[in-house]
């Protein structure tokens, strides 16, 4: 009886090792270089990620910060290591220290700076000035 109940216990907690949670700490793992982009006349930050990151590639993870509803009408949602008064776009940090949510639709309202965990699939974007470097996809809010 005890084998049948850590086998069904081993079972049903599968699912949650499925995700990774990862710190902002993981995504520093990455250097910049200026690149210079011809459809923008512009030289911008060029990632070359590293072997933790690559690895983590098309994986389920989680990670928590600040939401920074850029454009809620678009469906544009950042999540920030800082604060919206810190952050990437003010010029106080790295483009490492933010993260692009594709959500899923039905997703709650966010307000600005609010504290959130974000579970998605990591997309790494090293090409398309369009997006941000890390990518959530099929993102969603993350409850324990």
């Amino acid at each position: 009886m005890l084998r049948l109940t850590i086998i069904f216990l081993l079972f049903i907690a599968t699912p949650g090792w499925s995700q990774t949670e990862i710190t902002w700490l993981t995504l520093t793992d990455v250097k910049f270089t200026r690149k210079y982009f011809e459809e923008v006349d512009e030289y911008l930050f060029y990632p070359q990620f590293g072997a933790t990151v690559k690895s983590l590639e098309g994986t389920e993870v989680y990670l928590q910060g600040y939401m920074l509803p850029i454009a809620p009408e678009e469906n544009i949602y950042i999540l920030s290591r800082y604060p919206f008064a810190s952050c990437f776009f003010c010029g106080a940090s790295g483009p490492e220290s933010i993260v692009e949510l594709q959500l899923k639709p039905g997703h709650p309202k966010f307000q600005m700076d609010q504290t959130v965990t974000i579970l998605g699939k990591l997309r790494l974007n090293q090409d398309d000035i369009n997006f941000c470097n890390y990518i959530f996809e099929e993102a969603e809010v993350y409850e324990e």
